[in-house]
C-alpha cells in the first residue's frame, strides 16, 4: 500500500544569469525572467546542479517538491535531466488526504515523473480521515528519513501561503510547533480537503530553499512579507524570518 511503503525503483545548470540582479544579502538572490521557457530551463538546470552537488558530497539527495500548475513544466524538464536518480529521494512539500489514484494526489504526480527515472518517491499523506493522526504519521515517517533536505522548493499563494500552510486553525502548529516536528495535518478554513504539510522548521532545516513566483505582483507580496518578518500575517514572511540558508527566488514577469 502506498501509505505504508515508499515508491522505490532499483546536469549542469542551464541559462545565462549575467544580467540578472543579485540580492543584497548573499543568502538571498532574486532571478527575474521575461521569458517563461528561459525560466523553466534555468530552474531545472539549477535544481539538477543542487542534486549533483549533493550526490558528489554525500552520495544521495533529498528533495521536497511542490505540485501545482506553475511548477509542472519545470518538474517535467527536471525529470529529463541525466541524473543518477536511484540515489535521489523525493517527498512532496504537502499533499491531500486522498487515495493515491486521486488526481489531486501530489505523490502520484511526482511518482509518474520521477519513479520511472529510478528515484525513490516517498509519500507523506495517507487516506486517514483524522488529519491530526495523518500529520503524526507523516512526521514519524520523515523522522526516519536521512535529514536535512538538500532542497525545499516553494511557491506562494496570493495570501502568502506556501506548501500546505493555508488558513487553518492548525496553522500555528505548522509555523511555530516544536523544532523537531517535520510535518503536521491541517484542515483548511475554507472547507477544502484536509492535507499534510511539512513545517516551517522542516523548511528552515533545508540546505537550500528555492521559491518560484509567477508574477511581479507575487514578488512585491513576498518582498513585503520579508520586510514584515516574524510579525507578518503571511506564512512566507514568518518562514523567511527564520531562514539562514541560501535562498534563490525565481520570478516570471
Amino acid at each position: 500500500m502506498i501509505e505504508d511503503e515508499p515508491w522505490d525503483n532499483d546536469g549542469d545548470a542551464d541559462g545565462d544569469f549575467d544580467d540578472l540582479p543579485e540580492g543584497e544579502d548573499s543568502q538571498l538572490e532574486w532571478w527575474d525572467f521575461d521569458d517563461r521557457a528561459e525560466m523553466i530551463g534555468a530552474i531545472a538546470g539549477d535544481v539538477a546542479f543542487i542534486i549533483e552537488s549533493a550526490l558528489d558530497a554525500r552520495g544521495e539527495a533529498l528533495l521536497a517538491l511542490p505540485v501545482n500548475d506553475d511548477v509542472m513544466p519545470v518538474l517535467e524538464a527536471l525529470a529529463e535531466k541525466q541524473i543518477k536518480w536511484k540515489y535521489v529521494t523525493i517527498i512532496p512539500t504537502d499533499d491531500y488526504l486522498v487515495p493515491v489514484d486521486d488526481p489531486r494526489s501530489h505523490v502520484k504526480t511526482l511518482a509518474q515523473l520521477f519513479l520511472t527515472r529510478g528515484a525513490r518517491v516517498l509519500p507523506i499523506a495517507t487516506e486517514n480521515e483524522d488529519y491530526h493522526m495523518a500529520g503524526g504519521a507523516a512526521n514519524a515517517r520523515l523522522q526516519d528519513v536521512k535529514w536535512p533536505p538538500d532542497l525545499v522548493w516553494l511557491g506562494m499563494g496570493e495570501d502568502g501561503s506556501t506548501a500546505g500552510m493555508v488558513e487553518s486553525a492548525d496553522l500555528e502548529e505548522a509555523l511555530d510547533g516544536p523544532k523537531d516536528k517535520r510535518a503536521v495535518g491541517l484542515l483548511p478554513d475554507d472547507g477544502d480537503t484536509p492535507l499534510v504539510t511539512i513545517t516551517k522548521a522542516a523548511i528552515c532545516d533545508a540546505r537550500t530553499v528555492l521559491v518560484q513566483l509567477n508574477s511581479a505582483a507575487a514578488q512585491a507580496s513576498l518582498e513585503q512579507a520579508i520586510e514584515e518578518g516574524p510579525n507578518s500575517i503571511s506564512p512566507m514572511g514568518r518562514i523567511f524570518a527564520d531562514l539562514a540558508v541560501p535562498v534563490d527566488i525565481y520570478v516570471e514577469n
